[in-house]
């Protein structure tokens, strides 16, 4: 463990604000000359948690990870394919998982990144799930960083790869300065249950990130755009959904535009789908998101789930969701694509009233980047916090020592959250 501190310390340089900051950061060791881990239980935001132990350098342990209330605990698949993830983008890692899976140990090494890297992310959650936690990570890295992941590309749970082309990567380029050599593109489409998706990444490294970001006005709503993806099915498909879209945004506003995108033969994965992405730009180049798909990965979710189910069932058990999962499904198939794109402008429309500056998805990701910022007082107005956001400011707390003043604003719904960054530097990144 010393070996990998010390290495990890000639990557990233962490300088504290003050003596709180620098317990944390400094004193890796506690008096017995053993790792001072960071201690959680659940499996509730375990991704975050080890996003934040890789960029603050800091050992985390994480207990009773599904241990109670389950027929099957420990670890997902997807859990440990980003640990796999994690593994590949560092040098010197040390990971210990024990027999059940419930109890995590992860030391990070240093974020080195690199070219030519690849991943499969498997079949249990979507591509975004791993993007995210990319964006973060990739800038704070030793060298630029390209990498292919290999999954599905569209779920119905995280947020597509078309969102993170148009709407995560304009924010990463316009407020975190993350402009030189940021990219995504999309090879094939992947959906579930079969996957086959392939989507090429590259990440810039910085040497920090812009200070004193305040992030507070708004604007209005001037255009929209989008893209309706069809995979192995008629193309004909997209014009529906653009129809759907079209019909609740053309109420409000004459400038949207929805482009069609069809995919057909291995280009198209392994299995058909459908799908729309929409972006609502501000006069203050803001871009709000939404998405929706036709294809769910709750079935590939729920097998593990099933499995020590059928076990209790053959005891003598039985299974009372059986029939809300049945009529679940039902309603699912019986969806045209008129609904899917009605369905997605309405999201969108209500990522608009909600307000903010971003969207309710990219809430964590900004907070985050805020709390790795220069130690400069840093301001941005969100909607109102998710329960994701809100347990993302306690992990932020916990590993970055920085704590966030919270004042809403009762006449728009929205809320100013404002913080000292933790005044993270990339050594690695040579000043110019």
């Amino acid at each position: 463990s010393s070996s990998s501190s010390s290495s990890s310390s000639s990557a990233l340089c962490v300088t504290p604000t003050n003596t709180f900051s620098e317990a944390y950061y400094t004193m890796p060791l506690n008096n017995t000359g053993k790792t001072d881990y960071v201690r959680f239980t659940g499996s509730r935001n375990l991704r975050h948690r080890l996003v934040c132990a890789t960029l603050t350098s800091r050992a985390v342990r994480i207990d009773d990870i599904r241990a109670q209330g389950t027929s099957n605990p420990g670890l997902r698949a997807y859990e440990a394919s980003f640990l796999r993830l994690l593994d590949k983008i560092t040098n010197g890692s040390e990971i210990i998982i024990n027999e059940s899976g419930t109890s995590l140990k992860y030391k990070p090494g240093v974020i080195v990144g690199g070219k030519r890297l690849t991943h499969d992310c498997g079949l249990g959650r979507g591509l975004g799930y791993y993007v995210e936690a990319l964006c973060a990570i990739g800038i704070f890295g030793k060298k630029p960083m390209e990498i292919t992941l290999f999954g599905l590309t569209n779920d119905d749970e995280e947020v597509s790869v078309d969102t993170f082309r148009t709407v995560t990567l304009p924010m990463l380029k316009k407020r975190f300065g993350c402009d030189d050599g940021l990219s995504l593109h999309v090879a094939k489409r992947g959906c579930p249950p079969d996957g086959g998706g392939e989507v090429k990444l590259s990440f810039p490294i910085a040497k920090e990130l812009p200070g004193g970001i305040d992030w507070v006005t708004e604007g209005l709503v001037k255009r929209v755009r989008g893209v309706a993806f069809t995979a192995r099915i008629p193309p004909q498909m997209a014009n529906r959904l653009v129809d759907g879209a079209r019909g609740v945004l053309n109420n409000f506003l004459p400038d949207v535009y929805i482009f069609t995108d069809h995919h057909n033969g291995k280009e198209g994965g392994n299995s058909p789908a459908y799908g729309i992405s929409l972006v609502a730009e501000t006069t203050e180049g803001c871009v709000l998101g939404s998405d929706c798909s036709s294809a769910s990965t709750r079935k590939e979710r729920e097998k593990e789930e099933d499995e020590g189910r059928l076990l209790l069932d053959h005891r003598g058990g039985t299974n009372t969701k059986d029939h809300e999962e049945n009529a679940e499904e039902e309603d699912q198939s019986q969806k045209t694509p008129e609904d899917y794109g009605r369905e997605c402008a309405e999201a969108l429309v209500s990522e608009i009233q909600r307000g903010g500056v971003c969207d309710s998805s990219h809430q964590a990701l900004v907070l985050t980047l805020l709390a790795c910022s220069p130690d400069q007082i840093c301001r941005v107005r969100l909607g109102q916090l998710t329960p994701r956001s809100i347990q993302c400011l306690r992990t932020i707390r916990a590993f970055f020592g920085v704590t966030f003043n919270i004042q809403p604003e009762p006449e728009s719904g929205t809320v100013f959250l404002s913080c000292v960054g933790a005044g993270m530097r990339n050594v690695a990144k040579r000043a110019t």
